[in-house]
């Protein structure tokens, strides 16, 4: 189980894009890179994106990082995989609104490492970027109630519903909607829950209330 060993201010961050440098380099790497995309690629305090390559990808978009790694999925990554095959994706890209390591979000930061969102949000744009030319990238929201556990995770969704509108990114959700108007997290979603469209944009009003 991982415990975050402090809160990231006191880390040293990599940036995505010497992550990303790294991730390619193959003595670097313990994993199929032909699979696998991982940054960083190996286990640590944060990590930007995993998921698997393919040209027609679902991004989902969780809260934090836990434990999954390459061939080392928990059952909510698992959850995703099924999930992406079932709606006709041919991979699934896990991101998260943040990007520090935490089993338990409770042990998330209290307060924004704003490098570790600058360089989480290159991340996204990256994602996006790649998969947008003929495609219009599909992001699911899957967070849940987690949102609610810190402020500064509404100002992060915001960043990324303004990156998403640069890419036409289709916002989507499965299962059901919470009372407080939240998307369903993908565990205990049905094998093969069907994605429908989200109104971000409706959804964003109500976070910031």
């Amino acid at each position: 189980m991982h415990i975050p060993k402090s809160d990231t201010s006191g880390l040293t961050i990599v940036g995505f894009d010497e992550a990303l440098r790294q991730s390619d380099i193959t003595e670097l790497q313990s994993y199929d890179h032909s699979k696998w995309l991982y940054v960083p690629n190996c286990y640590g305090e944060y990590r930007y994106i995993l998921g698997t390559r393919g040209k027609n990808p679902l991004i989902c978009v969780g809260i934090n990082p836990s434990t999954a790694a390459p061939d080392d999925l928990d059952n909510t990554l698992k959850s995703v995989a099924r999930i992406a095959v079932a709606n006709g994706y041919d991979s699934w890209i896990m991101f998260n609104v943040y990007a520090q390591r935490a089993t338990n979000p409770d042990d998330m930061d209290g307060t924004l490492n704003a490098e570790l969102h600058r360089q989480n949000m290159l991340a996204f744009n990256y994602i996006l970027d790649l998969y947008s030319e003929g495609n219009t990238p599909s992001v699911w929201a899957a967070w849940g109630t987690i949102i609610t556990k810190r402020p500064y995770l509404a100002d992060c969704v915001r960043d990324m519903i303004e990156a998403g509108k640069k890419r036409s990114a289709r916002w989507l959700c499965a299962g059901k909607i919470s009372k407080a108007g939240h998307p369903h997290h993908p565990l205990y979603l049905k094998k093969d829950e069907k994605t429908v469209d989200f109104d971000i944009e409706n959804y964003l009003q109500l976070l910031l209330k």
